[in-house]
């Protein structure tokens, strides 16, 4: 008889089991699954790697200025189809699909606010709008936020992202352009303070224009930042890109940012920063 003997296994058929949707997030820098809680209690940053997850606007707005002291201006301007823009569907048909997804009118809400008490003008860009891309009402709304700051003397902030000018209307858009740092330099001239903070990604048009025009310029961990996207300039200057090319950490060792700011620490630092230049402004 063997001394041993193989012993009998019986085959189990394990089925995966389904797991509810909405409630883990992957993040993508070190795999790890989150707990959509979780994750939203940390204002959307991984825990582990720090990765800064998307913000919409609303949720962005929550996240700076106090509670009950936000009123939003501009609300019902909407944006119109002076090209009679078609491609897949019709501009007007776009705009129509985002408004119901989004609940939002455009890719910006503007409004007046305190942050730790400090009375102040801001717009909050959101990319699920088209990429949050600046068209003739999103250039309009922010001019207009800047013009309130200016007028009741108070600072003006701008959180920004945006993939660049709105290629649905034209020149129209290229004009916002001017009309935000027209805007902003008449701002300045009242020495009044203007942030700017950048997440990711913030490009084109947007940051040609009212980005990178604030007294401070912030970004967020790993926002991507620039004017044209690594892979145009690739391909025109027939050039490898240096690693980190256009990351908000690779623009702050070259000077174009000021500071890179944790969102969690944005508030406080925000505070900080106005204290300082809100005083000076007050006694000057």
């Amino acid at each position: 008889m063997p001394l041993f003997s193989k012993p009998k296994y019986s085959t189990v058929t394990v089925k995966k089991k389904d797991i509810p949707q909405g409630l883990w997030t992957r993040d993508p820098i070190s795999g790890d699954l989150i707990y959509n809680k979780e994750l939203e209690q940390n204002l959307l940053v991984a825990p582990k790697s720090g990765y800064h997850f998307p913000m919409d606007a609303p949720t962005r707005i929550d996240s700076l200025i106090d509670e009950g002291s936000f009123r939003e201006w501009d609300s019902d301007l909407t944006s119109l189809d002076p090209l009679s823009f078609k491609d897949s569907k019709t501009y007007l048909k776009r705009l129509e699909t985002y408004r119901d997804k989004t609940k939002l009118t455009d890719a910006i809400i503007s409004g007046s606010g305190n942050l730790h008490g400090i009375p102040l003008e801001i717009s909050v860009m959101d990319f699920r709008f088209i990429g949050a891309s600046m068209g003739s009402v999103v250039g309009e709304k922010i001019t207009r936020s800047i013009e309130r700051a200016s007028e009741k003397n108070v600072p003006c902030i701008m959180v920004c992202a945006s993939g660049g000018a709105r290629m649905q209307e034209g020149i129209l858009s290229l004009m916002q352009m001017a009309k935000t740092s027209a805007a902003l330099a008449r701002h300045s001239k009242k020495r009044l303070p203007y942030i700017s903070v950048l997440t990711n990604p913030t490009y084109a048009g947007v940051m040609a224009s009212f980005a990178s025009l604030g007294d401070l310029i912030i970004a967020e961990p790993g926002a991507l930042i620039g004017f044209a996207g690594a892979r145009v300039i690739k391909e025109t200057t027939k050039e490898n890109l240096p690693k980190g090319f256009q990351t908000a950490e690779f623009l702050l060792e070259r000077g174009l940012i000021d500071q890179i700011v944790h969102r969690q620490d944005l508030k406080d630092r925000l505070k900080s920063f106005l204290s300082t230049f809100w005083s000076a402004g007050q006694s000057a």
